[in-house]
């Protein structure tokens, strides 16, 4: 079995019912990182995983930065391990930004460090912002690639391991979940 996966087994995080995931799909699986990231062993076998294939793809950074929440402790960890530094973004008004007094500086080579990816869209906030900077992004990394994808936008998909689960939209749901109530366990707010 998986490493990456083993680790999720044994640390509850793989959930099943009725969830609506940060991206508005809705789903019968979710996969609380969370519970895997409070154990600071697991998560650093993990990190050690990303660390190792972003080696094998000669992927060579200066900075790791994790959208908040999710990214901020798997980025911290990844950077430890990659011997670099790590900072986050975070949502103001409603868009992803740097605060806290974090820099990004022109030129560097940068990778985004999440918990899970699914659609990007927060990925792609945070490539924004530190392409904004003049910085490079390299490659979208994360514990778990739910996507279906090696790569979205151009940019490839590092992750511990990869997890096919079914999404569909709100009007496509399958009967079997329809009378099961939704619960919402992601961290950013739907408009």
């Amino acid at each position: 079995m998986d490493k990456t996966l083993e680790l999720l087994k044994k640390s509850d995080a793989l959930l099943e019912g009725h969830f609506i995931l940060s991206s508005g799909k809705h789903s019968n699986k979710y996969i609380q990182c969370a519970k895997l990231i409070e154990n600071p062993v697991y998560c650093e076998e993990v990190a050690n995983i990303i660390g190792e294939k972003l080696k094998e793809k000669g992927i060579e950074v200066d900075l790791c930065v994790g959208p908040a929440m999710g990214g901020v402790i798997i980025s911290y960890e990844l950077a430890r391990k990659l011997g670099v530094n790590a900072i986050f973004t975070e949502r103001e008004n409603g868009r992803m930004t740097l605060r806290r007094g974090f820099e990004i500086k022109e030129g560097m080579k940068v990778i985004i460090v999440e918990d899970v990816i699914t659609t990007g869209k927060s990925s792609f906030e945070t490539v924004d912002v530190i392409r904004s900077c003049g910085a490079e992004v390299l490659a979208l990394t994360s514990i778990v690639n739910r996507s279906n994808k090696d790569e979205i936008n151009g940019l490839p998909i590092i992750s511990a391991t990869k997890i096919d689960v079914d999404t569909w939209d709100e009007d496509e749901i399958p009967d079997e979940l329809k009378n099961i109530p939704a619960t919402k366990p992601g961290s950013r707010s739907l408009k």
